[in-house]
């Protein structure tokens, strides 16, 4: 039996409350523990009725959805599941599930070729490993960069939903420098990841140009119906970052021809992976090569550049390579 969208919440937010060991759970607290998600998650006003609840947990026991979940009533008031350890998230995949995956991902392979399935190389690639870990009764052959205790990756599906649906987003938000926080009302229109920092793109109440947001500063973020979300009419992710390195621009200055020396033994790493598209190799030497990319100067692109220590060097521009003696110079002090 399919389950919806809306009841596929209802399902996980029964599991993680009957997983919650330290609160009892009342047929009542489990309705307004429904109501709060389907609020947050899909703006639903409406509460979930008390009938809905039930036949939500009597589908959980049964076959029906493949849960058989363990749940049980304790003094015939708190429900909870018998076994402890036991989550729907846990389920194991059958054969025909292993099989279903095997044929998406062999019909998406052939996309591959397309531009517009550039982005699905990776999804494809984690899929087939698991199918293949799954199969074999191994361990994973591709281990992908993750980090599950990343902040502000609570926010993810929200800010996505909100992008989705053009709803506008209540943010209370405290960057590192600020002593209190302080309250955004934003229109999303895109996410974005950076070396593992998620970012979304939006237009704020109280300004006029489009800039980002971290996700690991937002404290809190709800939907709001108080301000009409404002249509996306000027934003252009492409051309937006394609001047750039990561994910601050900064309008009021220009373009700049960076050119910068690697040492000989460090040069293929930048060769293969470059800075920039822009890069390029301007002369080969003995003892390291002359890249030059052009972009406009922030502090993303000086950190990768000064990540490389004493192995590269910045020749142009001048007001670059003063910054970066500058900064040099008080690291330098923080090893005496």
């Amino acid at each position: 039996m399919p389950a919806n969208r809306l009841a596929l919440i209802r399902y996980k937010t029964i599991d993680n409350c009957l997983r919650n060991r330290y609160r009892r759970w009342t047929l009542y607290d489990l309705v307004e523990a429904c109501s709060d998600a389907l609020y947050e998650f899909e703006g639903k006003l409406e509460g979930v009725s008390v009938r809905t609840v039930q036949l939500d947990i009597q589908n959980m026991r049964s076959e029906k959805l493949g849960y058989n979940a363990p749940i049980i009533v304790v003094d015939r008031k708190y429900y909870t599941y018998e076994d402890q350890d036991y989550s729907i998230t846990n389920m194991p995949l059958t054969p025909n599930d292993i099989q279903t995956l095997s044929q998406i991902t062999h019909t998406l392979k052939q996309f591959q070729g397309f531009s517009q399935f550039s982005d699905m190389d990776e999804v494809l690639k984690r899929i087939e490993n698991k199918v293949f870990a799954i199969n074999n009764d191994s361990q994973t052959i591709i281990d992908f960069e993750k980090n599950n205790e990343l902040k502000g990756i609570n926010h993810l599906n929200n800010i996505y939903i909100a992008i989705k649906e053009k709803k506008t987003l209540k943010i209370v938000y405290q960057t590192f420098k600020s002593q209190k926080p302080i309250v955004i009302y934003l229109s999303p229109y895109l996410l974005k990841e950076y070396r593992n920092r998620w970012f979304v793109f939006g237009k704020q109440k109280s300004l006029e140009k489009v800039s980002p947001l971290a996700l690991d500063r937002m404290l809190r973020i709800r939907f709001v119906d108080e301000f009409t979300y404002v249509e996306n009419t000027s934003f252009n992710a492409e051309e937006y970052f394609k001047d750039i390195i990561g994910v601050t621009r900064f309008d009021e200055l220009e373009k700049e021809k960076v050119v910068f020396w690697v040492e000989k033994n460090h040069s293929p790493y930048v060769i293969t992976k470059p800075l920039h598209y822009s890069q390029k190799i301007v002369k080969v030497q003995k003892d390291g090569t002359l890249f030059s990319i052009e972009v406009i100067p922030n502090f993303e692109m000086e950190r990768e550049l000064i990540g490389f220590g004493e192995y590269l060097k910045v020749m142009e521009p001048d007001s670059l390579r003063e910054k970066f003696y500058n900064r040099i110079k008080k690291m330098k002090l923080n090893y005496k």
